[in-house]
């Protein structure tokens, strides 16, 4: 399985060979350094570790700094582990757009959109009262009876309830490559996957 680090541009849609208007998100992905090789022997498991974004070096810690000076590569923002490569990777390496193809498909990652303390219809899409009858009042997107009576006299765990909402890891599998732009480091994929625009995501092959 080989990866690399990218952000969220945004959406678009694109016509395929039949005419259908298919919706697809542009990632800029890449290009990545590869700052450390993880062994069986010293860390206990397998992987390597891939770089991306520039960042200032007046806001990088001197242990970071040392780090990246290994790779000989500048301090870099965002650092993923991936356990396996197709190829034999070393350390100061580039990984680039060019590792996948068109018609490949890629599982991406990303935190979803934090949307803050959130009620149930919101949350969960309770329905609600739906009409102002037998003296209802301000009920209308309340949760309603939880079901907990004298026994067991608690709230069970999982119950759908208000809360925060967003602002989670979330995987989207199965997504196509539709374009790949290897100049402009960009990747066009089917669908929509989670974040906002220029947050992080990492696309699995």
């Amino acid at each position: 399985m080989s990866g690399i680090i990218g952000k969220k541009v945004g959406m678009t849609s694109i016509f395929d060979a039949d005419g259908r208007n298919i919706p697809c998100t542009v990632i800029e992905a890449g290009p990545c350094v590869v700052t450390q090789l993880r062994t069986e022997e010293v860390d206990g498991y397998e992987a390597v570790q891939l770089a991306y974004d520039e960042k200032k070096e007046k806001n990088t810690t001197q242990q970071l700094k040392g780090h990246f000076s290994k790779a000989n590569t500048t301090p870099k923002r965002k650092l993923v582990e991936f356990k396996t490569f197709e190829d034999e990777k070393s350390l100061g390496d580039t990984v680039t757009v060019e590792i996948f193809a068109e018609g490949d498909f890629v599982d991406v990652v990303g935190t979803s959109k934090g949307k803050g303390f959130q009620g149930v219809v919101k949350r969960h899409g309770f329905a609600g009262v739906g009409m102002q009858t037998h003296g209802q009042h301000n009920r209308l997107r309340a949760p309603g009876s939880l079901g907990a009576s004298s026994w067991p006299s608690r709230v069970f765990k999982g119950m759908r309830m208000a809360g925060r909402t967003g602002g989670s890891r979330v995987k989207v599998q199965n997504l196509q490559v539709l374009k790949v732009y290897a100049e402009q480091n960009l990747l066009v994929v089917s669908g929509s996957i989670p974040g906002a625009k220029g947050s992080y995501v990492i696309v699995d092959k």
